[in-house]
């Protein structure tokens, strides 16, 4: 059995949360260079440019790439042989108390969603835990700004409804969210288990690497088609035009039930946020 100290959780999800909305992966930064050769749109093309900047400027000033830090999301992968010396879930909110207040991030949480007292630290965060063969403690954040959140959407479709069902929710998500959800997008796709399991497989879809399509060749050709046909909606960057709509489509699938076809679409805008640490 490996003993983790839950002071040292503590401080590497701090760094986490300052990480992970200071700077963006690279892969997602090649994506939008790459979108700022291609888009056909003159102003589409200076929106990208301008994000371009965004994110220069926030590496060089060490200030968040957008003003909404998010929400704390973590997806936690605890080794069968950890032991963890403290609490682990206290351990990751004392951690994201840490990072957004010495890091200066925006504090967005509310105690009760309806007396909406804020809870001045970004606590508590939503926390995804899954046991796994081993001694590592991997764990993932996530941050999730509410812009794009807000578009997000949850289709229970019949089985009938088949391979055609799913790209018209996915295709619906996208048109219903226009320009309120910051163009161009990435877009998390969770296909199968249940009503809250299909949301948690596109909130997770958001955080694989965009050159890493699905093992799934049936996925993997859908996830590409529903690329083409979203970018050929004429929305484009900030919603002005242009063939850069979105900059992937990530697929999740897990069983489902005879009777059912959930299909959830977490929306995320370019700032696809997400840093992890190995323990």
């Amino acid at each position: 059995m490996r003993e983790i100290e839950a002071s040292l959780i503590t401080e590497e999800v701090s760094k986490l949360c300052i990480k992970a909305n200071l700077y963006l992966a690279d892969d997602i930064k090649s994506r939008i260079e790459k979108a700022e050769k291609e888009e056909k749109s003159n102003l589409g093309k200076q929106v990208i440019g301008q994000l371009i900047e965004n994110m220069k400027i926030a590496d060089e000033d060490k200030i968040p790439i957008c003003q909404d830090t998010g929400m704390a999301v973590f997806f936690v992968e605890v080794g069968q042989e950890v032991h963890v010396n403290g609490n682990l879930t206290e351990a990751i909110n004392e951690g994201v108390r840490k990072g957004y207040t010495e890091g200066y991030l925006r504090k967005s949480v509310v105690k009760d969603p309806i007396i909406r007292e804020n809870t001045r630290d970004n606590t508590p965060a939503i926390i995804h835990y899954n046991i796994v063969p081993g001694d590592k403690l991997k764990i993932m954040i996530a941050p999730k700004g509410f812009g794009s959140e807000n578009m997000s959407r949850l289709f229970m479709l019949k089985p009938a409804d088949g391979v055609e069902g799913i790209k018209n929710a996915v295709l619906t998500a996208v048109k219903e969210a226009g320009p309120n959800a910051c163009p161009p997008f990435v877009i998390g796709v969770g296909i199968g288990g249940d009503f809250e399991y299909s949301a948690i497989l596109a909130k997770k879809a958001l955080t694989r690497n965009l050159d890493q399509r699905s093992d799934k060749d049936h996925i993997r050709e859908l996830e590409e088609e529903l690329l083409q046909s979203i970018n050929s909606l004429g929305l484009g960057p900030a919603g002005l035009g242009g063939i850069t709509t979105a900059l992937a489509v990530n697929i999740e699938t897990y069983p489902t039930h005879i009777a059912g076809l959930p299909v959830a679409i977490n929306m995320c805008c370019h700032v696809d946020r997400h840093a992890s640490v190995e323990l």
